[in-house]
């Protein structure tokens, strides 16, 4: 049978998601977990993959249980207070749920949003997890250069080089900066998919149009363009995190 496990994480200690040969990373340690609960090798996919330091508020992945020698699944909300018990405090699961056998975490999403937190002045309590300006951007600038995104297909300008993605078009949905405080604001986009390195390459390049070193149009070119090195600077990955994963069931 197959399972879907909502789950949270703070990345700061890990090497994003996915499972690294010489690296500790999410999935790793959700993978061990599974495994010693459920006493067979458990290995889940996930609904997507978070770089190196990148958050997750909301994360779903999936993996396949097939009772041996008599034994049976858990209960599944005991199944999810065991592994919160033996999972890190910087991993907390919130739900496992039976689904179709062929359901799959990252396939059948609809769309994700991903929020990325600036802030300017001195604050401790958001240096870990927000990035620190040293000026003061031109937000509404930023706002309506984010609007090319929504008519946009192809994102090849803010995608990683030498990926193994198939294709670069994604559709988004939303992107726009919001005040949360007199210091602090936050960019949310939601896509269907996003590529690796997507989101920190558009806040990137949107901070320039906000510090006034290109123009909303010198931003529209350079998403025409489709090449990252006309693209900004990537920004620092402990700011970003995954925030919402929708599925049509």
């Amino acid at each position: 049978m197959r399972y879907f496990i909502q789950f949270s994480y703070d990345g700061t200690a890990y090497h994003g998601w996915q499972v690294q040969p010489n690296a500790i990373s999410v999935q790793q340690r959700l993978n061990e977990a599974l495994s010693l609960l459920l006493r067979q090798n458990i290995e889940t996919t996930g609904a997507g993959r978070t770089d190196t330091g990148v958050h997750a508020a909301m994360m779903v992945a999936h993996f396949d249980f097939q009772p041996q020698d008599g034994k049976v699944m858990p209960d599944l909300s005991a199944l999810a207070d065991k592994l919160n018990r033996i999972l890190p405090p910087d991993i907390a699961v919130q739900e496992v749920r039976p689904v179709a056998d062929d359901a799959h975490a990252r396939f059948d999403a609809v769309s994700r949003t991903y929020h990325y937190r600036v802030y300017t002045g001195k604050a401790p309590f958001l240096r870990h997890y927000a990035l620190r300006l040293h000026f003061m951007p031109d937000y509404e600038a930023m706002n309506r250069a984010a609007k090319v995104l929504l008519q946009t297909a192809d994102f090849t300008s803010f995608s990683k080089l030498h990926t193994d993605a198939k294709t670069n078009i994604c559709r988004v949905t939303q992107a726009r900066w919001v005040q949360e405080s007199p210091i602090c604001w936050r960019f949310e986009i939601t896509a269907d998919r996003f590529l690796r390195n997507m989101v920190r390459a558009v806040v990137g390049t949107l901070l320039e149009v906000g510090r006034g070193k290109i123009t909303e149009a010198d931003f529209e070119r350079i998403v025409a363009q489709k090449n990252r090195c006309s693209a900004g600077e990537s920004v620092a990955g402990n700011a970003l995190s995954l925030v919402e994963i929708t599925y049509p069931y």
